[in-house]
């Protein structure tokens, strides 16, 4: 092979042998190519998971064990391995973070490890675009934690996994041979959210009445700023008096311990509430436990609309609450024949259950 390069890249593949140490090569001579993209041993892989709205990208090569040795021969102990194969491992934050309680801006870094037998060092180097860790320079380092690995199941090919997510954080996870090497990240996800939603709202989702409903309800979900959500609701009320945005207001009154005023809204809210949104929002009451709230919606939609598909079906989950299933199986069959047939099936195993005196709430 040597004698079809220039001396040059002889140079680069018989160093690029010696760099390897106990690596397996790509050629059966022990080269590499340097000057063609061919297939390697180690496959590239790319990895993403999202937190919140921050995307965490790894992307590396997949060594495998091949029957060696690794921890402490084919990667030697206390010395900077590029955790991976080939080029740097690199690892992208789209958002700040915090790793292992450290604080990381957002960005591409190499990814580099110093394994010892009972603790790891995790280093997030500024500069991501060299080959393995050969050129690896301590002053480019942006961060360095150190970690605790423990026994695995079998991996032959080097991966990386997400482990235990959570709404602002996650596990990044090293798996080879018969060892893991967890490292935690997280995210002050409901400062990012905020940020994001303020630049939605200038871009095209401030024109809708739906976008500052939903950066609304955010805020209320999230029990945080009720009277920016108080802003941000009365916004979306200003561009169209809604159901969705008056009932968004009087559960913000209501946080903020506006008893009265939440209910005269909300009281407005259902008097232009459509039968449908009426519906979805009993059965919504009903999926958060609040049963007899969801009821007192039912009556409201069965009074303004007594011959609908819908209100004869929240009739028989009213008598099905009772244990009255003659009366509720009765009223499901009349919600069957006016339902849309994309309803119907549903139905038809509500009945099935009313019929064995099953309650299908």
């Amino acid at each position: 092979m040597f004698g079809r390069l220039c001396a040059c890249c002889a140079g680069l593949v018989f160093t690029g042998i010696l760099f390897q140490g106990s690596a397996q090569a790509q050629f059966k001579n022990g080269g590499q190519a340097v000057e063609l993209k061919l297939p390697t041993l180690s496959q590239r892989s790319i990895i993403t998971q999202r937190i919140g709205l921050t995307d965490i990208t790894i992307n590396y090569c997949r060594p495998l064990v091949g029957g060696r040795e690794i921890w402490g021969k084919a990667v030697p102990y206390g010395r900077v391995w590029r955790s991976g194969a080939n080029e740097n491992t690199t690892i992208s934050f789209t958002d700040d973070v915090s790793i292992e309680g450290k604080t990381l801006s957002a960005g591409t870094y190499g990814l580099h490890t110093i394994p010892t037998a009972d603790q790891w060092t995790i280093i997030f180097s500024k500069n991501s675009t060299s080959w393995g860790s050969f050129s690896y320079d301590e002053k480019e380092d942006a961060l360095r934690v150190t970690v605790k690995p423990h026994p695995a199941e079998f991996t032959e090919a080097l991966t990386y996994t997400f482990d235990d997510p959570k709404p602002d954080s996650a596990a990044a996870t090293l798996r080879w041979e018969k060892l893991a090497v967890p490292f935690h990240i997280s995210a002050d996800e409901n400062a990012i959210v905020l940020r994001s939603i303020q630049n939605q709202l200038r871009n095209t989702g401030g024109f809708t009445w739906a976008g500052y409903d939903e950066a609304a309800n955010w805020l209320l979900d999230t029990n945080q700023n009720l009277d920016q959500a108080m802003k941000w609701e009365s916004q979306s009320i200003q561009i169209e008096e809604r159901f969705e945005n008056l009932l968004g207001k009087s559960q913000i009154l209501e946080a903020q311990g506006k008893k009265e005023e939440a209910a005269a809204v909300k009281a407005k809210a259902l008097d232009i509430a459509s039968g449908i949104q009426l519906h979805i929002y009993g059965r919504g009451l009903q999926a958060q436990k609040k049963q007899e709230e969801g009821f007192a919606i039912f009556k409201i939609n069965v009074k303004k609309h007594p011959n609908e598909w819908y209100s004869h079906g929240e009739l028989a989950r009213m008598a099905s609450a009772k244990g009255d299933f003659d009366t509720a199986t009765k009223e499901m069959k009349i919600a069957l024949n006016g339902a849309p047939d994309f309803a119907k099936s549903g139905i038809q195993g509500l009945i099935g259950r009313l019929e064995k005196k099953e309650d299908i709430n």
